[in-house]
């Protein structure tokens, strides 16, 4: 099954979205039988859930929506695994998750290859300066923690995972998860005070 190379809602009224998990079951089985009209209201359904996901645990709203692509191509070249043991948007969510890890170890691989500089200003990206009466809100505070420590806080406090099913997921230790989930609780205590 390939992606269909059409956009989504090219025509001028928009599929409802599912409202029952057995209309989302039902969907889900057209996809896998090939209907690809059936896709755009699972999309619709899931898309705002899933860049909120990629944001928070990429901390970049460009790179949130490269990764909100990645996941639904993913999805739709993996459909005909999902075998409903689980609703479809944890199944999803897994997807989501399993991306962005996947994106965040290229990465890191690509970046390790980068010689290092001891001066900033040869770096690129914009850094946040913070004055005293300047207060950073979550999202930002987040965007600030180191990129394993991120992803641990956001897979543990906030889509609540265990150090376990972390641990499966990134290839990491429990007890190294446990100290960066403490480092990320620690900065960011600082930087939102």
């Amino acid at each position: 099954m390939t992606l269909p190379l059409r956009s989504l809602s090219t025509s001028g009224s928009e599929p409802p979205t599912p409202d029952s998990p057995d209309d989302v079951m039902g969907l889900v089985t057209r996809v896998q039988a090939g209907d690809v009209d059936a896709f755009e209201p699972l999309y619709r359904a899931h898309v705002d859930r899933i860049y909120a996901l990629c944001l928070r645990m990429s901390g970049d709203p460009t790179t949130a929506q490269e990764l909100t692509q990645d996941v639904f191509v993913r999805c739709w070249e993996r459909i005909g695994s999902f075998r409903g043991d689980s609703r479809f948007g944890t199944w999803l969510h897994r997807v989501a998750v399993n991306v962005v890890l996947e994106h965040t170890r290229t990465r890191n691989r690509r970046e390790a290859r980068v010689e290092p500089t001891d001066d900033p200003d040869l770096l690129g990206g914009s850094t946040m300066e913070r004055s005293d009466d300047t207060r950073m809100d979550l999202e930002q505070a987040l965007g600030q923690l180191p990129p394993k420590a991120r992803t641990v806080f956001i897979l543990h406090d906030i889509e609540g995972y265990r150090h376990r099913e972390i641990a499966e997921m990134t290839g990491s230790a429990p007890g190294t998860l446990r100290a960066q989930l403490h480092r990320a609780r620690r900065l960011l205590m600082e930087a939102l005070s």
